[in-house]
Protein backbone atom coordinates (compact mmCIF):
# COMPACT_ATOMS: atom_id res chain seq x y z
CA UNK A 1 0.00 0.00 0.00
CA UNK A 2 2.87 2.37 0.75
CA UNK A 3 4.13 1.92 -2.80
CA UNK A 4 0.72 2.83 -4.22
CA UNK A 5 0.52 5.96 -2.11
CA UNK A 6 3.93 7.04 -3.34
CA UNK A 7 2.84 6.55 -6.93
CA UNK A 8 -0.37 8.45 -6.39
CA UNK A 9 1.47 11.63 -5.37
CA UNK A 10 4.15 11.35 -8.04
CA UNK A 11 3.03 14.53 -9.80
CA UNK A 12 0.84 17.27 -8.33
CA UNK A 13 -1.34 18.98 -10.91
CA UNK A 14 -1.95 22.50 -9.72
CA UNK A 15 -4.79 24.57 -11.17
CA UNK A 16 -5.59 28.25 -10.84
CA UNK A 17 -8.41 29.41 -8.62
CA UNK A 18 -11.47 31.19 -9.95
CA UNK A 19 -11.49 29.48 -13.35
CA UNK A 20 -13.79 26.73 -14.67
CA UNK A 21 -12.36 23.38 -13.69
CA UNK A 22 -11.22 21.20 -16.62
CA UNK A 23 -12.96 17.90 -17.20
CA UNK A 24 -10.95 15.27 -15.37
CA UNK A 25 -10.63 11.49 -15.67
CA UNK A 26 -8.44 9.08 -13.70
CA UNK A 27 -7.42 5.51 -14.37
CA UNK A 28 -4.73 3.03 -13.37
CA UNK A 29 -2.57 1.80 -16.25
CA UNK A 30 1.12 0.94 -16.75
CA UNK A 31 1.31 0.14 -13.04
CA UNK A 32 0.63 3.75 -12.06
CA UNK A 33 -2.06 6.41 -11.81
CA UNK A 34 -3.09 8.14 -15.02
CA UNK A 35 -4.78 11.55 -15.03
CA UNK A 36 -6.31 13.30 -18.01
CA UNK A 37 -7.54 16.90 -17.86
CA UNK A 38 -9.33 18.46 -20.84
CA UNK A 39 -10.38 22.12 -21.03
CA UNK A 40 -12.29 24.36 -23.38
CA UNK A 41 -14.81 21.90 -24.84
CA UNK A 42 -18.23 20.55 -23.78
CA UNK A 43 -18.12 17.69 -21.30
CA UNK A 44 -19.53 15.18 -23.80
CA UNK A 45 -16.71 15.91 -26.24
CA UNK A 46 -14.11 15.73 -23.48
CA UNK A 47 -15.53 12.46 -22.20
CA UNK A 48 -15.50 10.84 -25.66
CA UNK A 49 -11.96 11.98 -26.38
CA UNK A 50 -10.77 10.90 -22.94
CA UNK A 51 -12.34 7.48 -23.36
CA UNK A 52 -10.47 7.00 -26.64
CA UNK A 53 -7.16 7.92 -24.99
CA UNK A 54 -7.68 5.55 -22.07
CA UNK A 55 -8.60 2.72 -24.44
CA UNK A 56 -5.31 3.29 -26.27
CA UNK A 57 -3.42 3.26 -22.98
CA UNK A 58 -5.02 -0.06 -22.10
CA UNK A 59 -4.11 -1.48 -25.51
CA UNK A 60 -0.48 -0.43 -25.15
CA UNK A 61 -0.34 -1.81 -21.61
CA UNK A 62 -1.71 -5.21 -22.67
CA UNK A 63 0.35 -5.42 -25.87
CA UNK A 64 3.71 -4.72 -24.23
CA UNK A 65 3.36 -6.12 -20.73
CA UNK A 66 6.64 -7.62 -19.54
CA UNK A 67 5.40 -10.30 -17.15
CA UNK A 68 1.88 -11.09 -18.28
CA UNK A 69 0.96 -12.75 -21.60
CA UNK A 70 1.49 -10.18 -24.35
CA UNK A 71 3.17 -9.64 -27.68
CA UNK A 72 6.29 -8.59 -25.79
CA UNK A 73 6.36 -11.63 -23.50
CA UNK A 74 5.88 -13.89 -26.55
CA UNK A 75 8.96 -12.33 -28.15
CA UNK A 76 10.95 -12.82 -24.94
CA UNK A 77 10.00 -16.50 -24.89
CA UNK A 78 11.17 -16.90 -28.49
CA UNK A 79 14.48 -15.16 -27.74
CA UNK A 80 15.12 -17.48 -24.78
CA UNK A 81 14.47 -20.47 -27.05
CA UNK A 82 16.77 -19.16 -29.77
CA UNK A 83 13.94 -18.65 -32.29
CA UNK A 84 13.15 -15.77 -34.58
CA UNK A 85 9.75 -14.26 -33.98
CA UNK A 86 7.41 -12.16 -36.07
CA UNK A 87 6.02 -9.03 -34.42
CA UNK A 88 3.64 -6.28 -35.50
CA UNK A 89 4.92 -3.38 -37.57
CA UNK A 90 4.28 -1.12 -34.56
CA UNK A 91 6.33 -3.37 -32.26
CA UNK A 92 9.20 -3.53 -34.75
CA UNK A 93 9.24 0.27 -34.97
CA UNK A 94 9.31 0.57 -31.17
CA UNK A 95 12.26 -1.83 -30.95
CA UNK A 96 14.21 0.19 -33.52
CA UNK A 97 13.43 3.45 -31.74
CA UNK A 98 14.36 2.02 -28.34
CA UNK A 99 17.63 0.70 -29.78
CA UNK A 100 18.48 4.19 -31.03
CA UNK A 101 17.62 5.83 -27.70
CA UNK A 102 19.62 3.25 -25.75
CA UNK A 103 22.67 3.74 -27.96
CA UNK A 104 22.48 7.52 -27.58
CA UNK A 105 22.72 7.14 -23.79
CA UNK A 106 25.62 4.64 -23.87
CA UNK A 107 23.12 1.91 -22.97
CA UNK A 108 22.79 3.12 -19.38
CA UNK A 109 19.10 2.86 -20.23
CA UNK A 110 18.65 -0.49 -21.96
CA UNK A 111 15.22 -2.13 -22.41
CA UNK A 112 16.99 -5.44 -23.11
CA UNK A 113 17.75 -6.13 -19.41
CA UNK A 114 14.32 -7.53 -18.58
CA UNK A 115 15.76 -10.67 -16.99
CA UNK A 116 17.87 -8.51 -14.69
CA UNK A 117 14.80 -6.50 -13.69
CA UNK A 118 12.94 -9.75 -12.99
CA UNK A 119 15.85 -11.11 -10.95
CA UNK A 120 15.64 -8.09 -8.67
CA UNK A 121 11.92 -8.72 -8.20
CA UNK A 122 10.64 -5.60 -9.94
CA UNK A 123 8.51 -7.37 -12.54
CA UNK A 124 5.56 -7.65 -10.20
CA UNK A 125 2.90 -5.44 -8.67
CA UNK A 126 3.89 -6.69 -5.21
CA UNK A 127 7.58 -5.90 -4.69
CA UNK A 128 9.22 -7.89 -1.90
CA UNK A 129 12.29 -6.79 0.12
CA UNK A 130 14.57 -9.54 -1.13
CA UNK A 131 18.05 -9.39 -2.68
CA UNK A 132 18.79 -11.55 -5.72
CA UNK A 133 21.05 -14.58 -5.58
CA UNK A 134 24.61 -13.23 -6.07
CA UNK A 135 25.72 -16.08 -8.34
CA UNK A 136 22.66 -15.72 -10.59
CA UNK A 137 23.16 -11.96 -10.72
CA UNK A 138 26.85 -12.21 -11.62
CA UNK A 139 26.15 -14.82 -14.28
CA UNK A 140 23.48 -12.67 -15.92
CA UNK A 141 25.60 -9.51 -15.86
CA UNK A 142 28.47 -11.48 -17.44
CA UNK A 143 26.21 -12.30 -20.40
CA UNK A 144 25.77 -8.54 -21.12
CA UNK A 145 22.16 -8.64 -22.35
CA UNK A 146 21.28 -5.60 -24.43
CA UNK A 147 18.61 -4.46 -26.83
CA UNK A 148 21.52 -3.96 -29.25
CA UNK A 149 21.66 -7.76 -29.53
CA UNK A 150 18.34 -7.78 -31.36
CA UNK A 151 18.15 -7.85 -35.14
CA UNK A 152 14.98 -6.58 -36.78
CA UNK A 153 14.42 -7.55 -40.40
CA UNK A 154 11.10 -6.28 -41.63
CA UNK A 155 8.87 -7.52 -38.78
CA UNK A 156 10.97 -10.54 -37.80
CA UNK A 157 13.12 -10.27 -34.68
CA UNK A 158 16.06 -12.43 -33.70
CA UNK A 159 18.73 -12.16 -31.02
CA UNK A 160 22.37 -13.15 -30.87
CA UNK A 161 22.05 -13.31 -27.07
CA UNK A 162 19.49 -15.61 -25.42
CA UNK A 163 19.71 -13.68 -22.13
CA UNK A 164 18.00 -10.64 -23.67
CA UNK A 165 14.43 -9.95 -22.54
CA UNK A 166 12.64 -6.74 -23.35
CA UNK A 167 11.05 -4.57 -20.69
CA UNK A 168 9.51 -1.33 -21.98
CA UNK A 169 8.79 0.00 -18.50
CA UNK A 170 11.11 2.98 -18.95
CA UNK A 171 9.93 3.83 -22.44
CA UNK A 172 6.25 3.04 -22.97
CA UNK A 173 4.74 5.75 -20.75
CA UNK A 174 6.45 8.35 -22.89
CA UNK A 175 5.21 6.68 -26.07
CA UNK A 176 1.72 6.76 -24.58
CA UNK A 177 2.00 10.52 -23.96
CA UNK A 178 2.73 11.09 -27.63
CA UNK A 179 -0.10 8.80 -28.68
CA UNK A 180 -2.53 10.59 -26.35
CA UNK A 181 -1.55 14.01 -27.70
CA UNK A 182 -2.08 12.83 -31.28
CA UNK A 183 -5.48 11.31 -30.50
CA UNK A 184 -6.69 14.38 -28.63
CA UNK A 185 -5.72 16.65 -31.51
CA UNK A 186 -7.57 14.36 -33.93
CA UNK A 187 -10.66 14.77 -31.75
CA UNK A 188 -10.43 18.56 -31.79
CA UNK A 189 -8.93 18.93 -28.31
CA UNK A 190 -6.46 21.81 -28.13
CA UNK A 191 -6.15 22.16 -24.35
CA UNK A 192 -5.28 19.19 -22.17
CA UNK A 193 -2.87 17.88 -19.58
CA UNK A 194 -1.85 14.21 -19.67
CA UNK A 195 -0.18 12.72 -16.60
CA UNK A 196 1.09 9.13 -16.55
CA UNK A 197 2.68 8.56 -13.17
CA UNK A 198 4.65 11.81 -13.27
CA UNK A 199 5.34 11.84 -17.00
CA UNK A 200 3.32 14.83 -18.12
CA UNK A 201 2.55 16.55 -21.43
CA UNK A 202 0.67 19.82 -21.88
CA UNK A 203 -1.50 20.88 -24.78
CA UNK A 204 -2.54 24.51 -24.98
CA UNK A 205 -3.70 26.13 -21.74
CA UNK A 206 -6.11 25.27 -18.92
CA UNK A 207 -8.78 27.88 -19.69
CA UNK A 208 -10.01 30.44 -22.21
CA UNK A 209 -8.00 33.14 -20.45
CA UNK A 210 -4.74 31.45 -21.41
CA UNK A 211 -3.77 30.33 -17.90
CA UNK A 212 -0.80 27.95 -18.28
CA UNK A 213 -0.89 24.43 -16.94
CA UNK A 214 1.20 24.35 -13.76
CA UNK A 215 2.68 21.10 -12.48
CA UNK A 216 4.50 20.12 -9.33
CA UNK A 217 7.73 18.15 -9.09
CA UNK A 218 7.65 15.77 -6.16
CA UNK A 219 10.28 16.07 -3.47
CA UNK A 220 12.06 12.67 -3.40
CA UNK A 221 12.08 12.76 0.41
CA UNK A 222 8.88 14.65 1.31
CA UNK A 223 8.34 15.72 4.89
CA UNK A 224 5.03 14.65 6.40
CA UNK A 225 1.91 13.36 4.69
CA UNK A 226 1.12 15.18 1.45
CA UNK A 227 4.26 17.29 1.70
CA UNK A 228 4.74 20.28 -0.57
CA UNK A 229 6.36 19.64 -3.95
CA UNK A 230 10.03 20.42 -4.39
CA UNK A 231 9.22 22.91 -7.13
CA UNK A 232 6.54 23.89 -9.61
CA UNK A 233 6.66 25.14 -13.17
CA UNK A 234 4.35 26.20 -15.94
CA UNK A 235 4.21 23.98 -19.01
CA UNK A 236 3.89 25.49 -22.46
CA UNK A 237 1.96 24.00 -25.37
CA UNK A 238 3.57 20.72 -26.45
CA UNK A 239 6.15 20.55 -23.66
CA UNK A 240 6.68 17.34 -21.72
CA UNK A 241 8.21 16.71 -18.33
CA UNK A 242 9.47 13.39 -17.03
CA UNK A 243 10.89 12.25 -13.70
CA UNK A 244 12.91 9.21 -12.71
CA UNK A 245 13.14 8.71 -8.96
CA UNK A 246 14.30 6.12 -6.47
CA UNK A 247 10.98 6.50 -4.66
CA UNK A 248 8.69 5.13 -7.41
CA UNK A 249 9.46 1.39 -7.15
CA UNK A 250 11.89 0.23 -4.50
CA UNK A 251 12.43 -1.90 -1.43
CA UNK A 252 14.71 -1.64 1.59
CA UNK A 253 16.98 -4.28 3.11
CA UNK A 254 19.30 -3.58 6.03
CA UNK A 255 18.48 0.12 5.93
CA UNK A 256 19.55 0.46 2.29
CA UNK A 257 17.20 1.46 -0.51
CA UNK A 258 17.21 -0.59 -3.73
CA UNK A 259 15.27 1.07 -6.56
CA UNK A 260 14.11 -0.30 -9.91
CA UNK A 261 16.54 1.84 -11.94
CA UNK A 262 19.30 -0.67 -12.62
CA UNK A 263 22.77 0.09 -13.93
CA UNK A 264 23.40 -2.49 -16.69
CA UNK A 265 27.16 -2.22 -16.09
CA UNK A 266 26.97 -3.53 -12.52
CA UNK A 267 23.56 -5.20 -12.39
CA UNK A 268 22.75 -3.20 -9.24
CA UNK A 269 20.27 -0.39 -8.68
CA UNK A 270 21.79 3.03 -9.28
CA UNK A 271 22.27 4.75 -5.91
CA UNK A 272 23.99 8.08 -6.62
CA UNK A 273 20.75 9.92 -7.40
CA UNK A 274 17.40 10.41 -5.70
CA UNK A 275 15.57 11.99 -8.62
CA UNK A 276 16.02 13.50 -12.07
CA UNK A 277 13.42 15.64 -13.85
CA UNK A 278 13.66 16.67 -17.51
CA UNK A 279 11.76 19.36 -19.37
CA UNK A 280 11.53 18.55 -23.07
CA UNK A 281 10.69 21.13 -25.73
CA UNK A 282 7.77 20.54 -28.11
CA UNK A 283 8.58 18.31 -31.03
CA UNK A 284 8.45 14.81 -32.44
CA UNK A 285 8.47 12.17 -29.67
CA UNK A 286 8.69 14.77 -26.90
CA UNK A 287 6.76 12.46 -24.59
CA UNK A 288 8.96 9.46 -25.31
CA UNK A 289 12.10 11.55 -24.79
CA UNK A 290 10.83 12.85 -21.44
CA UNK A 291 10.45 9.26 -20.24
CA UNK A 292 13.38 7.39 -21.75
CA UNK A 293 16.10 10.06 -21.50
CA UNK A 294 15.66 10.59 -17.77
CA UNK A 295 16.99 7.07 -17.13
CA UNK A 296 20.58 7.39 -18.46
CA UNK A 297 20.88 10.82 -16.80
CA UNK A 298 19.72 9.29 -13.49
CA UNK A 299 22.05 6.29 -13.77
CA UNK A 300 25.03 8.44 -14.83
CA UNK A 301 25.25 9.73 -11.24
CA UNK A 302 27.93 12.39 -10.83
CA UNK A 303 28.40 12.42 -14.61
CA UNK A 304 24.78 13.46 -15.16
CA UNK A 305 25.59 16.82 -16.71
CA UNK A 306 27.79 15.29 -19.40
CA UNK A 307 25.12 12.71 -20.20
CA UNK A 308 22.44 15.40 -20.47
CA UNK A 309 24.60 17.34 -22.93
CA UNK A 310 25.29 14.19 -24.92
CA UNK A 311 21.54 13.58 -25.19
CA UNK A 312 20.78 17.19 -26.08
CA UNK A 313 18.68 17.83 -22.97
CA UNK A 314 19.02 21.42 -21.79
CA UNK A 315 16.57 21.59 -18.86
CA UNK A 316 17.38 19.18 -16.01
CA UNK A 317 16.76 19.17 -12.25
CA UNK A 318 18.67 16.58 -10.25
CA UNK A 319 18.66 15.64 -6.58
CA UNK A 320 21.76 13.68 -5.61
CA UNK A 321 21.99 10.88 -3.07
CA UNK A 322 22.95 13.41 -0.36
CA UNK A 323 19.88 15.53 -1.08
CA UNK A 324 21.79 18.26 -2.93
CA UNK A 325 19.66 19.79 -5.68
CA UNK A 326 21.23 20.95 -8.95
CA UNK A 327 19.69 22.41 -12.07
CA UNK A 328 20.86 23.51 -15.46
CA UNK A 329 20.37 27.23 -16.21
CA UNK A 330 17.51 26.45 -18.60
CA UNK A 331 15.66 24.51 -15.89
CA UNK A 332 16.38 26.97 -13.08
CA UNK A 333 14.85 29.76 -15.15
CA UNK A 334 11.54 27.87 -15.27
CA UNK A 335 11.30 26.63 -11.68
CA UNK A 336 9.51 28.07 -8.70
CA UNK A 337 11.12 26.46 -5.66
CA UNK A 338 8.50 25.44 -3.10
CA UNK A 339 10.86 24.27 -0.30
CA UNK A 340 11.97 27.39 1.62
CA UNK A 341 15.36 26.14 2.78
CA UNK A 342 16.34 24.39 -0.45
CA UNK A 343 19.72 25.41 -1.86
CA UNK A 344 19.69 24.96 -5.61
CA UNK A 345 23.07 24.73 -7.29
CA UNK A 346 23.40 25.75 -10.92
CA UNK A 347 25.25 23.30 -13.18
CA UNK A 348 26.47 25.07 -16.33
Amino acid sequence: MRQLLILFVAASLLVACGQPAPWRQESYVFGTRVELLIAGVPEAQARAAGSRVLQEFDRLHRSYHAWQPSGLSALNEAIAAGRTHEVTAEFAAYIREAQSVAAAGDHLFDPGIGRLIALWGFQTDDIQPRLPDPDALNALVAQHPSIADLRVESNRVSSRNKSVALDFGGYLKGVALDRAAALLKQDGIANALINIGGNVMALGTRDAGGTPWRVGIQHPRPQGVGGAPLATLELRDGEAIGTSGDYHRYFEVGGRRYCHLLDPRTGFPADATQAVTLLIAPGVSAGMRSDALSKPIFIAGSEWRGMAKKLGVDAVLRVGADGTASATPAMKARLKIEVPDLKLEVAP
